[in-house]
């Protein structure tokens, strides 16, 4: 991981609709570095082994009702160990009532407080994809990714290879483009991995002999997206005579991003290959393994099932 990634706090509330109920000092600058949200049942009644105060906590009406139940002096002591933690915050939900003692623990404590009329379950849900995707672990690659009929493709070769040259055709036969040059990837959840491209050099792309493009201008709006999961890795390189390459795609390769295994081909370039139409082929051959069906499987069993037709006819 390049670095720790964090979201802020007073973003997140903007995104979510929060009311500020009380901000902290410094609730500007707050990061919030865990998508994981909790709610502290067992910390209001003194538990805190293996509690992670980097988290957002919530309370419900579940919560709020069970501190109706103690006295003014037993909800401080039940809430001002929680606030001493240094949560990112505290966030009532459901229109749960605000205790005056959770006001009072939070402006003794320096910790924001916001509120919301949405139900709990929903605010966790919601502050989890929010702030997970945000702060998920990421690298840059170098590269080109496209969004072939729904398939994100990540396109990789040296320098010179055809790389936007394949990319180009790509979006003038109806395709996306995502990312040119630098594409970020991050880890956005089990088993997929995202490719976006640096907001610097969104939208543009770099033909060599032409110079900088944008593709927005020139292709409209339409042939452009701002991201994309990845589902295949296609690696470019240049023809090599001798080089025996796959045939058949029976030897299926994945490459390792971010901990998640990615399908992964390898095109020999050479002059008078359409690798635009190829790379359209390999997407759809892609979508198809997703869908269950293996062209290469399916053509060995049928030849493997013609010799053994065969075998028994000359025996």
């Amino acid at each position: 991981m390049d670095r720790e990634y964090g979201y802020g706090l007073a973003q997140l509330a903007e995104e979510l609709n929060l009311d500020i109920i009380y901000p902290s000092t410094d609730f500007e600058t707050v990061q919030i570095y865990s998508g994981d949200v909790h709610r502290p049942g067992l910390q209001l009644n003194g538990f805190f082994d293996y509690f992670d105060p980097t988290r957002v906590q919530l309370f419900g009406r579940m919560e709020i009702s069970y501190l109706e139940t103690f006295s003014s002096e037993e909800r401080t002591k039940k809430l001002d160990p929680l606030m001493a933690q240094k949560i990112p915050a505290l966030v009532i939900c459901h229109g749960a009532e605000v205790l005056d003692e959770i006001m009072q623990s939070a402006e003794r404590n320096d910790i924001t407080v916001l509120y919301s009329q949405t139900n709990t379950t929903d605010v966790m849900g919601n502050i989890f994809r929010i702030v997970k995707k945000a702060t998920a672990e990421r690298i840059t690659r170098h590269g080109v990714l496209v969004e072939i009929y729904g398939i994100g493709v990540l396109i990789l070769g040296e320098s010179g290879v055809g790389k936007s040259e394949a990319a180009i055709e790509l979006l003038k036969r109806g395709h996306r483009l995502v990312a040119d040059d630098a594409v970020e990837i991050k880890a956005t959840d089990v088993n997929v991995v995202e490719g976006t491209s640096p907001e610097l050099i969104r939208y543009y792309m770099e033909l060599r002999g032409i110079g900088v493009i944008d593709v927005r201008q020139i292709f409209g709006v339409g042939a452009i997206k701002n991201a994309q999961n990845i589902h295949l890795v296609v690696n470019l390189e240049p023809w090599t005579d001798g080089m025996l390459y796959d045939r058949l795609g029976m030897n299926e390769q994945t490459t390792n991003i971010l901990g998640v295994e990615v399908a992964e081909l390898t095109i020999p370039v050479r002059p008078g290959r359409n690798l635009a139409v190829i790379l359209e082929v390999a997407a759809m051959n892609q979508r198809q393994k997703f869908m269950g069906f293996n062209a290469a499987l399916e053509f060995t069993k049928q030849i493997n099932k013609h010799f053994d037709e065969q075998m028994k006819l000359q025996g």
